[in-house]
Parts: structure tokens; C-alpha cells; sequence
């Protein structure tokens, strides 16, 4: 009686680390979302796509920015009145239609006011994210993405976030360092 206890506790041994290198070995889906309205942050994610080996996906306004709307001197410009309006979602533009085949999507952006532009909120709430890591990054001309991150994590505390990245003038080394090391 001894000996079949032993024997089935270890079969069941391993069998459990059998499963555990098949789930070890089916590799996470990525996705690379990124709103950019001057094209700085569409470049970086590029490369981290191309890195992650993940999907690119453009997050885009149903009305382009002008230069203007983008004028963040002015307190009248479209951008301004939008994240002066913590409530505002600007339209996005098409829908992606395989959002469950993702388990790990970058969402990307360019630093806003301190934080992201209120469209990432648009597509944030327009899929479902349970069960999928995301990870933001952003590129700026001054500010740090501590804000954003924080932002993030409060609005959505339900998520799965990991700590994102401010990534200007990163290079494809720098990238390649920082996913490994998620």
C-alpha cells in the first residue's frame, strides 16, 4: 500500500512539471498599442514591436489633430479643453477585433499635462482586459511617465498594470533590456 502512494505521488509529480513546462512554453501573445500625434511615439513603437515580435496597432482619433488642436499653449485647443475634461473620450477610429487573442499589451502614448492623453481612457474602455498584463510607455518633451502610471492604475484598478517606461531616444538594446527584464 506504501508503494502505490509513493509511486502515484509520483506520477502526480510529474505530471504536474510536464504541465508546468507546456504553460512555461506557450508563448504570451503581444500587442503594441500606441496613440501618436506627432509621430515620435508611433517610431518607438515600432521598435518595440518589432522586439516583443508583438502586434502593432495604431490607436487613432476619428478626427485627426491638427496642428492647432495640438497647441498646448493655447487653453482653447482642442487638446487642452480635452484633458482639462477628466470625463473626455475622444472617438477612436476602427476597433480591433481580436483583442482576446492578446496576453500582454504595451499601450503607448505621448505624455499629456503630466499624464496620457484622454484617448488612451477610450481605448482602454473599449475592450476587455481581464487576465492580460499591460504595460504603458510614453515618450515626452519634458515630464516623466510617473503620473501617467499612477493615473492609470487608479482609473482602472481592476487591471493587471506592470511599471511602464518613459522611452525617448531609446534604443533597440535599450528595449530589448527592458523586456527582458519584465
Amino acid at each position: 500500500m506504501k508503494r502505490i502512494v509513493v509511486m502515484m505521488a509520483a506520477l502526480l509529480a510529474i505530471g504536474l512539471s510536464v504541465n508546468a513546462q507546456n504553460k512555461q512554453e506557450k508563448k504570451m501573445k503581444t500587442l503594441v498599442a500606441y496613440f501618436s500625434a506627432s509621430g515620435v511615439t508611433e517610431g518607438v513603437a515600432r521598435q518595440l514591436a518589432e522586439v516583443t515580435g508583438g502586434t502593432l496597432y495604431r490607436i487613432q482619433p476619428q478626427k485627426p489633430y491638427t496642428d492647432a488642436d495640438l497647441d498646448w499653449r493655447n487653453k482653447q485647443s482642442r487638446s487642452s479643453v480635452e484633458m482639462k475634461d477628466k470625463s473626455s473620450r475622444p472617438a477612436i477610429k476602427g476597433k480591433l477585433k481580436n483583442m482576446n487573442d492578446y496576453d500582454v499589451v504595451f499601450v503607448g502614448f505621448p505624455i499629456w499635462w503630466y499624464t496620457c492623453p484622454t484617448i488612451v481612457n477610450t481605448f482602454i474602455e473599449a475592450y476587455d482586459f481581464k487576465g492580460k498584463v499591460l504595460i504603458p510607455f510614453a515618450t515626452s518633451g519634458g515630464s516623466t511617465i510617473k503620473k501617467a502610471c499612477e493615473d492609470l492604475k487608479a482609473t482602472y484598478p481592476n487591471l493587471n498594470w506592470k511599471e511602464g517606461r518613459l522611452l525617448n531616444d531609446a534604443s533597440k538594446e535599450d528595449l530589448e533590456d527592458w523586456v527582458k527584464g519584465l
